[in-house]
């Protein structure tokens, strides 16, 4: 902190905010991404290697029928796999990483790593 109480650590000008890692435009599709919780859920289980099918993440209701399943069917594991942190054979159900997978893994471990240096009441 300086002597005036502001955060050094924060930028002095414009061109220091044009220039920060928050503002590229691939930034936007990270967070696009992460938005939803079931396609974190699936990202996380990818990094921790307990993810090899789509079956690994459906979760079945009473009926049989899962919303949730509809979802990750034809929005979540689509959404993953266009931007390329996923591979996934529609016709196996198989999953692996994908070739952006490093991109999306030093995100979830910057979060993972620093989730304590985050005020206790944050989402």
């Amino acid at each position: 902190m300086s002597p005036g109480g502001e955060n050094d650590d924060l930028p002095d000008s414009v061109s220091d905010v044009s220039e920060s890692v928050l503002l590229r435009p691939e930034m936007d599709r990270i967070f696009d991404t992460l938005c939803k919780r079931r396609r974190r859920m699936i990202l996380l289980l990818m990094k921790k290697g307990t993810l090899e099918t789509q079956g690994d993440v459906m979760v079945q209701s009473e009926d049989g029928i899962d919303d949730d399943e509809i979802a990750v069917v034809h929005t979540h594991l689509p959404k993953l796999a266009d931007a390329g942190y996923i591979e996934w054979d529609q016709e196996t159900g198989e999953l692996s990483k994908g070739t952006q997978f490093e991109e999306i893994e030093a995100l979830l471990d910057l979060l993972e790593t620093h989730s304590d240096d985050l005020p206790p009441d944050w989402p």
